[in-house]
């Protein structure tokens, strides 16, 4: 990472920190309080358009988190009715896989 995105990034974070919008020319202010003078306009300007409408204290807190309650199943009513669908499912997906299997049997494969 360069001078001019780690100087960027740490004014991001003294905004979001503050509680302030972050914007190119806050954040060109902050650079330039800190008398960095190599960092060019471009990189205010391209972090205050990623991090517009974010909430950044919440990105930190959420790093490594993955999205995995997305993935998660859904809270059925109750232990009993789950066990009870279990067997179903996996009659349902062994009558698929016959079907597939009996496609593969059609007398030809890709490599004959």
């Amino acid at each position: 990472m360069s001078n001019a995105e780690l100087a960027t990034s740490y004014a991001a974070l003294i905004l979001a920190d503050d509680g302030v919008d972050i914007t190119a020319d806050k954040l060109q202010t902050i650079i330039k309080a800190a008398k960095l003078e190599d960092v060019e306009p471009i990189w205010t300007t391209l972090f205050a358009k990623a991090l517009e409408g974010k909430d950044v204290k919440d990105l930190l807190l959420n790093v490594g988190s993955g999205g995995g309650t997305a993935a998660a199943a859904p809270v059925s009513g109750g232990g009993a009715a789950a066990a009870e669908d279990a067997p179903e499912a996996a009659k349902e997906e062994k009558k698929e896989e016959d079907k597939e299997e009996s496609d593969e049997d059609m007398g030809f494969g890709l490599f004959d």
